[in-house]
């Protein structure tokens, strides 16, 4: 979509403009078409969506609290820049959380709930047919999603919000440093976790989670990324 052509309708309000420019943030980010430090000045941003600093601020805002920017004092919002030991932070937490998630999972799932993660599966089997940058982003947006429903399902708000963050660090790691993307093996994985959820195997489908995401750590090369502009990055996609 062209920076022009990106659709306000005249109704939206503040906050429904902030939550679309984030998303539009978020996927340039996550497309690596915006590089990790990037300067996000709010009077830029503004000019290329045609609204107020105050709308902009809230949008950055949203996209601090995931950890995709970050904000210093007297110097603006950049984009997120995860060190190395960030990153392994970030899947520590994340091998601590999941295993637990599942077994709060095994004991509510629900018929409706095993359609939707077979559902995800079926996505990400589709998105892995296919090329293309933006094919990439919704492959690793996809991998995403199957850890979001696990969290739930397993029926915590908190812990859910808490992987809404995890999830969103994550892709943002995977996108800059992974070698592959999002990897018929993780994808092969994710089914191997949704049969053990089935089989109400708890201890199978926290191993398998624990490898999941050893695999996905195993598959980074943390090498700085070469992006665009503002202007350029948010004019494609």
């Amino acid at each position: 979509m062209k920076l022009a052509d990106y659709p306000f309708a005249p109704t939206d309000g503040a906050e429904d403009r902030a939550a679309a420019i984030r998303e539009h943030l978020r996927d340039a980010i996550i497309d690596r078409r915006l590089a990790p430090g990037t300067k996000l000045g709010e009077a830029e941003v503004g000019a290329l969506f045609d609204v107020s600093r105050t709308v902009v601020r809230s949008a950055l805002q949203m996209l601090s609290f995931e950890g995709l920017v970050r904000s210093e004092r007297n110097r603006g919002a950049f984009v997120a820049n995860p060190s190395p030991e960030e990153a392994r932070q970030v899947f520590d937490a994340r091998r601590l959380i999941e295993p637990a998630l599942a077994g709060s999972a095994v004991e509510r799932l629900r018929p409706l709930d095993i359609a939707e993660f077979r559902s995800l599966l079926e996505e990400e089997s589709r998105l892995m047919g296919e090329r293309g940058a933006s094919v990439r982003r919704a492959e690793i947006r996809a991998s995403g999603d199957f850890h979001l429903a696990l969290a739930r399902v397993a029926g915590n708000a908190v812990l859910e919000r808490f992987m809404e963050e995890l999830v969103a660090r994550s892709s943002l790691v995977i996108a800059l440093y992974g070698r592959t993307g999002a990897s018929s093996c993780g994808h092969a994985d994710h089914g191997s976790i949704l049969a053990a959820l089935e089989a109400r195997d708890v201890r199978s489908a926290g191993e398998l989670l624990v490898h999941h995401i050893d695999h996905i750590e195993s598959d980074l090369d943390l090498t700085p990324a070469h992006g665009l502009d503002l202007r350029a990055a948010l004019s494609r996609g």
